[in-house]
């Protein structure tokens, strides 16, 4: 069994509008998190090419890009899965996202799984040296804001 966080959040929107914002404005809403930063030079300006197979990447201040993960589920308003990894993984580690978007009455049940923690070592930097259960909660708690920033941005838009 994979190691994983499941957090949901309701954001005022329907699901392709939901899901819109989360891939084409994610660079508009996305927060970087002090605990888990994207490359050593920090997020970036994240941005999915929005197909299967399309890339999920930042672009760092000095213009240079890294692919944090290919798309492998591409179903708007429905379903959306990912690879993410940070510049501090070796090749061929990775964990994996899968959002969904889910009607609820007129709001959106955005439901974000992120998997696959126990395939980096204890010792590795992406973990801090925490046991796996306390690296999940502050995991948990970076999309758990990260998916406020979502509600705020469709709440004015």
């Amino acid at each position: 069994m994979t190691s994983k966080v499941y957090v949901a959040l309701r954001v005022p929107a329907d699901p392709l509008r939901a899901f819109e914002a989360f891939t084409r404005e994610i660079g508009d809403w996305w927060r970087p998190s002090g605990l888990f930063p994207v490359t050593a030079q920090g997020d970036g300006r994240l941005t999915f090419e929005p197909r299967l197979g399309g890339r999920l990447f930042t672009t760092l201040p000095s213009g240079e890009q890294f692919e944090i993960g290919r798309i492998s589920v591409w179903e708007p308003g429905r379903r959306l899965t990912f690879g993410w990894r940070q510049a501090s993984f070796a090749p061929g580690q990775s964990t994996e996202v899968e959002v969904t978007f889910e009607p609820a009455g007129d709001e959106t049940r955005v439901a974000v799984e992120h998997r696959a923690w126990d395939t980096l070592p204890q010792d590795h930097v992406a973990r801090h040296g925490f046991p796996e259960a306390v690296t999940l909660r502050h995991v948990a708690e970076w999309w758990r804001a990260s998916l406020a920033q979502l509600a705020d941005r469709l709440s004015i838009s």
